[in-house]
């Protein structure tokens, strides 16, 4: 079992809009007495052995590899060599369901296999929250040096994507020759790493890595609007903006989620300013109540006007950390609305026009949020109706996109076609999430942990 006592983004993937669906909106699941009971145990146990199912699929076909392509049962690679992307995702997550066999594998495969020193041109923020962001959570669980040993040489490795005019880092960099490239990013990808970059530092001693972090977290937040507002796109070398669109969603979400989370994790009180000055603005320009329910839409960072009415995947999981920050009347009203998104088409699309309800972009890639979301909503009310939504959410990710070999994504949620992709990000947030929210905190006490954006616990 777990050994502890107790927030985009994952990856930002932007999908081309392929149909469209027009439904009514069916009515949320709300907490009735005379609503069956959820049998917990039940469901805890039948995601655990889906997690199995999936590992065993990925350790059959597509062992080594980053991930597993379970249509055509393969493996693919982000890069030209594996970086063992499932691995060390998936490791905290076999830990914490008690598969510790599976894990074992998982930890023989990395110290074996895994390095760093590749000519490969990476994205600094995918291999910072899943790789950086993995290894460290295995440390703290393992207790292995070697996890920490790792974790320090690929952050000395990503380390001059950060030297900019503005310090805010370029999108790739070589691991092998540090060039770097792709100077125009976003607050996400700018911002995710003080979590993983605090720890390592509190880990190694080295104050070093949180304060190129911060420094990067400091120079975006200088440059918001005089709304208070973010834009989506940013020349990291200039620090100008070149795309105005503000929203919570993809691309900027995990820069706000670790305002919040940082000031808690790393006792940063000038994180927690950011988040709270931040809030007003957001419920003042992007919550948006249409038919009775609440959705965060777009408006441009500048002008005080409202742009696109589109909401997807990736925002929902503004409602856990609108309950993280105490405000649960608003993460309440904005969860029965990701429900709704999940029922409109019996699985959630990537994105959909909430004015609407036309589905934008029908493709479902196992993205967690709306999971994250249940789980957290539940640990702060404790009310049934998460645990229905729970269930029914895992249901049908079994119901429409598990196979033989593991779980796929889907190209089209109205069809379910099928697509040959289970990305890492399923073992580390959609499975660990859809386990806690049935668990009842025996293997994490919520309380005593903050999860990086791909779903890693670190200790507080």
């Amino acid at each position: 079992m777990f050994p502890l006592p107790l927030l985009r983004t994952g990856a930002v993937l932007l999908l081309t809009a392929t149909g469209s669906l027009c439904a009514q909106t069916p009515p949320v699941p709300g907490p009735s007495s005379d609503a069956a009971p959820v049998d917990k145990a039940a469901m805890r146990e039948l995601v655990r052995q889906g997690c199995l199912h999936a590992w065993n699929g990925y350790k059959q076909y597509a062992w080594g590899q980053d991930a597993l392509k379970p249509l055509s049962k393969g493996g693919h690679n982000w890069y030209p060599r594996s970086l063992l992307m499932t691995p060390v995702d998936a490791y905290d997550t076999l830990r914490l369901m008690g598969w510790d066999k599976e894990a074992a594998e998982a930890k023989q495969l990395i110290f074996e296999k895994l390095s760093f020193d590749v000519d490969d041109d990476v994205e600094a923020f995918e291999v910072t929250i899943r790789l950086v962001g993995g290894l460290l959570s295995a440390y703290e669980i393992d207790g292995d040096q070697r996890f920490l040993v790792l974790a320090r040489d690929l952050a000395d490795r990503l380390a001059p994507a950060f030297n900019t005019p503005t310090g805010m880092p370029y999108r790739f960099v070589n691991l092998h020759s540090g060039k770097c490239h792709d100077a125009v990013s976003n607050p996400a990808e700018i911002g995710t790493t003080v979590l993983e970059y605090g720890v390592l530092s509190k880990h190694t001693g080295d104050p070093k890595y949180y304060a190129c972090a911060k420094k990067a977290m400091d120079a975006l937040y200088a440059r918001r609007s005089r709304l208070d507002l973010t834009g989506t796109n940013i020349n990291v070398e200039t620090g100008e903006w070149t795309n105005a669109d503000s929203f919570v969603g993809g691309g900027i979400d995990s820069y706000l989620e670790y305002m919040l989370k940082g000031g808690i994790l790393l006792h940063d009180q000038s994180l927690t300013e950011m988040w709270q000055k931040s809030l007003p603005p957001i419920d003042r320009y992007l919550a948006d109540t249409r038919d009775g329910r609440l959705w965060y839409g777009h408006a441009d960072m500048n002008p005080r006007k409202r742009a696109a009415t589109n909401y997807g995947a990736l925002d929902a999981f503004w409602a856990a950390a609108l309950a993280m920050g105490g405000d649960l009347d608003h993460a309440k009203k904005l969860q029965d609305s990701n429900f709704a998104m999940w029922q409109l088409a019996g699985v959630e699309p990537e994105s959909l026009n909430y004015a609407t309800m036309k589905i934008e972009d029908p493709s479902y890639i196992l993205r967690p949020e709306n999971l994250e979301s249940v789980y957290y909503l539940y640990h702060y009310t404790h009310d049934e109706k998460y645990l229905r939504m729970g269930k029914a959410i895992f249901d049908s990710l079994e119901k429409y996109c598990r196979n033989d070999a593991g779980y796929c994504a889907l190209k089209d949620v109205t069809s379910k076609e099928k697509l040959d992709q289970m990305e890492s990000f399923f073992f580390a947030e959609t499975l660990k999430y859809s386990f806690l929210i049935f668990d009842d905190g025996k293997a994490l006490d919520f309380d005593r942990v903050i999860f990086n954006t791909e779903a890693h616990p670190y200790k507080r």
